[in-house]
């Protein structure tokens, strides 16, 4: 089953690092057409259309490497870009590196490694926060980078197939990409970027809440409190200006036991935020990380089960 060998070589491998990343080839889709459609003088319009221009041109490049590939070719490209849509390994390699950089004591490496991974301003942070903020992107980021995407491939396999899969991965990995790149509420984005974040809201409502569900099973083959888990899923799963970004990272504070969230800087400028998690928390430590990475490698063992199961 091609879904499951691109979970093995995402374990194995991590991102292709030595092969062109068909994110980056989604970037330039959509810097392509944003620099023709924000000229428009009606933002919010021209936000519409490059939705619809990223997501039909993304299904056209897929569709055509796909009808033009030889036999042999067809089963490599398939198998590449299935895994190539999944960030399992490079997530938790990129938040290890954090927690190796803090066990060394060196925290400016920590707070280098950490900007990598996250959106806000790093250089103040100390290690509690580094660690929260590590927690935060695993949490978060196994339904966008993982959980998601599974659920897309797997509904594209239902519906079309192999083909379906992978046109269904990356129509969802295209919309993600927008949002990473335009969805800002700004002053350049605010209108234009709009419709790119409400379609990624759109897209991740479903998943985020089967994934929070996921993630709190999983914990529960671990050992992990159950009971405290569900109840900081229940209480703080909407506690997040994004619809769905607390969902992962409320059932991975309950089941680890530590706080995260609050307040944090984002180009120099401090938001508040509320805190997702335990109240009778102790400050996070490095090996916290690890725990997290546990976590993330059941939750995605247990979605691999529901693959196989739907799939069968």
């Amino acid at each position: 089953m091609y879904i499951l060998a691109a979970l093995f070589l995402d374990a194995l491998l991590g991102d292709p690092k030595r092969l062109p990343h068909p994110v980056g080839g989604v970037g330039v889709i959509v810097r392509f057409w944003e620099k023709r459609l924000y000229p428009n003088p009606n933002k919010k319009q021209g936000g519409v259309l490059l939705c619809l221009a990223v997501l039909g041109t993304t299904a056209a490049v897929v569709g055509l490497l796909l009808l033009c590939a030889s036999s042999w070719f067809y089963e490599l490209i398939t198998l590449y870009l299935l895994y190539a849509a999944l960030a399992w390994r490079s997530l938790k390699d990129q938040s290890l590196l954090v927690a190796q950089a803090l066990w060394a004591g060196n925290a400016d490496a920590a707070r280098t490694a950490l900007s990598h991974i996250v959106g806000r301003d790093t250089k103040e942070l100390d290690q509690a926060a580094m660690v929260r903020a590590s927690i935060e992107t695993v949490g978060e980021n196994f339904i966008d980078g993982v959980f998601s995407v599974l659920f897309f491939m797997t509904l594209g396999y239902m519906y079309g197939g192999t083909v379906g899969a992978v046109l269904a991965a990356w129509l969802f990995k295209a919309a993600n990409t927008l949002d990473s790149m335009v969805g800002y509420n700004d002053e350049r984005y605010r209108d234009f970027g709009r419709a790119a974040a409400r379609l990624d809201d759109a897209l991740n409502f479903i998943p985020a809440r089967l994934g929070g569900v996921v993630t709190l099973l999983a914990g529960a083959c671990l050992g992990y409190p159950f009971l405290r888990g569900f109840w900081v899923f229940l209480r703080d799963r909407k506690k997040h200006k994004s619809p769905n970004s607390a969902h992962g990272e409320s059932a991975f504070a309950g089941l680890l036991g530590v706080r995260l969230g609050g307040g944090a800087s984002y180009g120099g400028v401090f938001e508040e935020r509320p805190s997702i998690g335990c109240d009778d928390f102790q400050e996070p430590e490095p090996f916290d990380i690890l725990r997290a990475h546990a976590l993330l490698d059941a939750a995605v063992g247990l979605s691999m089960l529901l693959v196989i199961f739907f799939l069968s």
